[in-house]
């Protein structure tokens, strides 16, 4: 890894995917930091080429042509730092990475809704993907457990269990588990397994003493160091460090990226969440950012209310079968026929069989992108409850411990999984980020607004953007090297404001009243009635004051029937005022 140059005035950032690597040129103009140029070109991890390298410099020399600036030297390096007239060259290199599936890793703990709860929420926080969660209680007997950690073949271990000073022979028993299953990496035949332990302080030399030379352990604080308390950041701190030195160092090409690197390379996922916390935290929001991609969907939230004891608390999650070509069956099968058939207008004479046979086609040809209005509006379709399911899944994921925020019984304790309540809170969600090719590439900016109405139905009053060219996993590795860069950059050229959502929500009881709301804006008066959307132009800069009284029973965040003013920014759609969200009580 070189040295960074102090004063740097342009960076190149890559992320390396599964399949394609994107490099971005990022500048300082007379206007600040810049996105200027953009590049990309097939990952080459797998064979014939194994070596990632490859497509990083084919990515570079793109950009370089398109930017005439010579960005890759004549021996197949990246040119650092810039020539003295600045005008080839770059002075900071920096890159993350999900290529070969990314950072696989299992999770242990001793109770499955505690300690490995935490312990996942840790892994996932880093940009891993949870191959699978052992624990005592999981109800697998030893030997399936045994079995399985061998099946899995995973990058990285990691282990939790039980609170500082509570239980160690449970503890234990996980790591005897571990020790004589030999789990293998995926990568390097002399590669040592990495277990990074996070769990009760007092079983860690008893655990120690389980393993042999062919595993790298690394101890850590408790994860869970008592039943109010989670402390995630030193386990995912552990996590990248170990990325970076054992599981990066026997992929194919790259020791060498490392070394040309200027900072630590991160998963993609983790440099994604990095740079919404970061953004999140700045402005005091609540923020959820999504990306649904071929194969999975990922959800990531940072919110700040009461139930967090006024604390960012920041969670993802993957939804690994949920995805827009290579698990579009897995979306039909589990979200149902017509819940898919309910997004697509009557119009285009999409029935059940046609859409079986559309699914079909997609499952033969995944990387199709759709031709006809037929074809787009079926994807979108299919996109609105993948991302409704992913996100109910990350809303149960994302729930207050046991015993932190109210008094419970002993029995409470052991029931988060079912009695735990959410963080996510529609009502107080501020910034919804959209990313994935099905949002991001939407030919009108109103269907991807659209299909992010219908698939969170935020409330209250929400400001719906999406990432325009995929560059958060760029600018989130970016904040590690200059934060106020990277926060400059996206909000100039990375988030695309669509405009601000409201939405009352109906907290009464019985039938909710026809009219939701009477909104006045821009000088007119709007009533909300239905399930219908009105949209307001207000364009992306420019802000207008709305005053809006909801009907008793309705709420916009004030209280039910309390009225609102807000200074309210606009968008590329505008102003959306959505029908109501009836919350059944």
């Amino acid at each position: 890894m070189t040295e960074a140059t102090t004063e740097p005035r342009v960076i190149l950032a890559t992320d390396c995917g599964s399949t394609t690597t994107k490099a971005i040129l990022i500048e300082r103009t007379a206007d600040g930091w810049r996105q200027t140029f953009r590049g990309e070109a097939p990952t080459t991890v797998e064979e014939p080429a194994a070596d990632v390298t490859l497509g990083v410099l084919n990515a570079a020399r793109e950009v370089g042509e398109l930017a005439g600036r010579t960005l890759v030297t004549d021996d197949g390096q990246i040119r650092r730092p810039c020539s003295p007239d600045g005008r080839d060259g770059c002075d900071l290199y920096i890159s993350t990475s999900s290529a070969g599936g990314g950072l696989q890793m299992l999770v242990t703990g001793v109770v499955r809704g505690m300690t490995a709860e935490s312990a996942k929420r840790a892994a996932l926080g880093a940009g891993a993907i949870v191959l699978d969660v052992l624990a005592a209680n999981d109800k697998r007997r030893p030997h399936e457990q045994i079995q399985r950690i061998r099946d899995i073949r995973p990058d990285m271990i990691l282990m939790a269990g039980g609170t500082d000073g509570g239980t160690v022979t449970h503890v234990v028993e996980m790591a005897e588990l571990i020790a004589p299953a030999k789990p293998q990496p995926r990568f390097g035949g002399e590669y040592r397994m990495p277990v990074v332990y996070a769990g009760n302080a007092a079983a860690a030399d008893e655990v120690a003493a389980c393993f042999d030379e062919s595993v790298e352990l690394l101890t850590v604080p408790n994860v869970r160091p008592t039943l109010e308390a989670e402390t995630l950041a030193p386990a995912r701190d552990a996590i990248h460090e170990l990325f970076l030195e054992h599981v990066m160092q026997h992929a194919p090409g790259y020791p060498r990226l490392i070394d040309w690197t200027d900072a630590p390379i991160m998963p993609t996922p983790g440099a994604v969440g990095l740079i919404l916390q970061r953004i999140a935290e700045r402005d005091g929001v609540n923020a959820v950012g999504v990306d649904i991609g071929g194969a999975t969907t990922d959800v990531f939230s940072v919110f700040e209310t009461e139930a967090t004891g006024h604390q960012p608390a920041f969670n993802r999650t993957v939804s690994a079968n949920l995805g827009m070509s290579y698990s579009i069956s897995n979306v039909v099968a589990e979200a149902g026929l017509e819940n898919v058939l309910r997004w697509i207008p009557e119009s285009l004479q999409i029935d059940e069989r046609e859409l079986r046979n559309r699914v079909k086609n997609k499952m033969v040809r995944p990387t199709t992108i759709p031709q006809t209005a037929e074809s787009l509006a079926f994807e979108q379709a299919v996109a609105r409850e993948a991302l409704r399911l992913a996100y109910k899944q990350h809303r149960e994921f994302a729930v207050t411990l046991k015993g932190a925020q109210r008094q419970r019984t002993v029995g409470d304790l052991f029931r988060q999984t079912s009695g735990g309540s959410s963080i996510v809170d529609n009502m107080q969600l501020d910034l919804l980020v959209a990313s994935g090719g099905v949002l991001s590439h939407a030919p009108r900016m109103e269907q991807t607004a659209q299909m992010l109405v219908d698939a969170f139905e935020p409330v209250g009053i929400t400001t719906l953007a999406k990432d325009s060219i995929f560059m958060m996993p760029h600018l989130g590795v970016l904040s590690q090297v200059d934060a106020e860069a990277a926060v400059e950059v996206f909000e100039a050229d990375c988030l695309v404001r669509l405009g601000t959502h409201v939405r009352p929500q109906f907290v009464g009881r019985g039938m909710p009243p026809r009219v939701s709301a009477e909104v006045e804006l821009l000088g007119q008066t709007h009533l909300l009635e239905g399930d219908h959307t009105i949209i307001v132009p207000l364009p992306e800069g420019e802000t207008a004051t709305m005053r809006a009284t909801p009907t008793k029973g309705f709420d916009l965040g004030a209280g039910s029937g309390q009225p609102i003013e807000r200074e309210i920014a606009g968008g590329e759609v505008g102003v959306l005022l959505g029908g109501p969200t009836v919350t059944e009580r």
